[in-house]
């Protein structure tokens, strides 16, 4: 695929992120697999599959209502790779291992860096950079259980 091929999947992968679960069949490789340090500290640092990237997109946005994303940089693309910076926003649900009770409600703002590897057409493979310390300490997270 050329860089401007790879450059259109920018907004759909956006979309997806904002909750659009009809995206993952058009541009996510049914062997999609993502690299991912676990924000809570714990537990596998892969995803796996299609269905395994949906229930990471739905997991987040079970915990942080109204969660959007907007691309600030890029896309960034070259005939393998497509790369983009976004920003996040939400509200807080509950749900986060160590996160007081009183931090409900409260507004909450993040960024990263997603890099991804196309092939054919599709998104084959991510590795995710979020500013994760920044996410948690709006939640007033002290220590990771």
């Amino acid at each position: 695929m050329s860089a401007s091929d790879n450059a259109e999947l920018a907004e759909p992968w956006k979309d997806l992120w904002n909750n659009d679960l009809s995206q993952t069949d058009r541009i996510i490789a049914p062997d999609f697999l993502a690299h991912a340090a676990p924000i809570t500290g714990s537990g596998d640092d892969t995803v796996h599959g299609r269905e395994g990237l949906n229930g990471w997109v739905t997991g987040i946005h079970s915990i942080l209502r109204d969660l959007t994303f907007e691309i600030t940089v890029g896309p960034i693309a070259t005939d393998d790779y497509l790369v983009v910076r976004w920003a996040a926003e939400g509200t807080y649900a509950g749900g986060f291992p160590g996160a007081p009770e009183d931090a409900v409600g409260n507004r909450v703002r993040f960024t990263g860096t997603d890099t991804l590897l196309v092939r054919d057409g599709m998104l084959a493979e991510y590795w995710a950079n979020a500013d994760s310390l920044l996410f948690v300490q709006q939640l007033g997270v002290r220590e990771l259980s």
